[in-house]
């Protein structure tokens, strides 16, 4: 797999990216509609579902400015621990938290675990097939600060 230039990674798939920070805002919205009934019943539930919702919004502006393994890794890193944390919420049960054991059939919280399963597996697959920015972590900030796209571009 070859690297790209830090302008390639900013212009690069905008197609998947779109839909990945898509899956992510419904992410973070199906966590602001059930946190508001949180708030006061459980704090700590709350506090995490505000840490997923500024968490997703900044993967999402990442995305927005370039296409990286990192980002596509955040990606599937914070979709799948969502995951994990609804299922936990069902069976056993998040510390404090018991409320929801069992019940498997709410229809926001299906739907939120189909997004975070596609999130999951796009971003898996992204971080599979993405190549390499070019010039490491110095051109990733580059292609997510959009100074590559001033950089001119050399005529052979």
């Amino acid at each position: 797999m070859s690297s790209l230039s830090p302008r390639e990674a900013a212009e690069r798939d905008q197609v998947g990216r779109a839909i990945g920070i898509g899956l992510l805002i419904s992410i973070a919205l199906f966590h602001l509609l059930d946190g508001v009934s949180q708030f006061h019943k459980h704090p700590f539930v709350f506090a995490l579902y505000v840490a997923l919702m500024a968490g997703t919004l900044a993967v999402a502006l990442l995305l927005l400015r370039t296409d990286s393994r990192l980002a596509w890794g955040l990606v599937a890193l914070m979709a799948g621990l969502t995951f994990t944390a609804f299922t936990l919420s069902r069976t056993t049960g998040l510390p404090n938290f018991h409320d929801d054991v069992g019940n498997w059939t709410d229809p926001l919280g299906l739907s939120s675990l189909f997004v975070e399963g596609l999130a999951t597996l796009l971003g898996l697959y992204k971080v599979a097939t993405t190549p390499r920015i070019r010039h490491g972590t110095r051109g990733l900030v580059a292609a997510a600060t959009g100074a590559a796209a001033g950089a001119k571009e050399e005529i052979a």
